[in-house]
């Protein structure tokens, strides 16, 4: 079993960036088919926000990211990032890492297996 940890979290201006990571313990992430970065706001449902595969490295973001977020992966450090540029307050909320055994369902909460506890992100205007 695998135990995920995000770090990187903070409090930032809109137009700023910061970088989450995930590192992986337990398990490499090449043992899963998808790695995925979810959000929830305070009052909503947690949402999709971009996944990369594990076998050939193809990514998916969400509409309302793309272009400002990078989702990437270091395997010699089991660690995914997630580089966030250009942060809106609408960014604001608690963002998790999640993997996943299947490669597709990569937009739906249910498509994961284990998670992470989760690291706050909070854009002030």
């Amino acid at each position: 079993q695998v135990q995920l940890v995000e770090s990187g979290g903070g409090l930032v201006q809109a137009g700023g960036s910061l970088r989450l990571s995930c590192a992986a313990s337990g398990r490499t992430f090449s043992s899963y088919l998808m790695v995925g970065w979810f959000r929830q706001a305070p009052g909503k449902e947690r949402e999709f926000v971009a996944a990369i595969s594990g076998t050939d490295s193809t990514i998916y973001y969400a509409d309302s990211v793309k272009g400002r977020f990078t989702i990437s992966r270091d395997n010699a450090k089991n660690t995914v990032y997630l580089q966030m540029n250009t942060l809106k307050p609408e960014d604001t909320a608690v963002y998790y890492c999640a993997v996943s055994g299947r490669a597709y369902r990569w937009k739906f909460e249910s498509g994961y297996d284990y998670w992470g506890q989760g690291t706050q992100v909070t854009v002030s205007s």
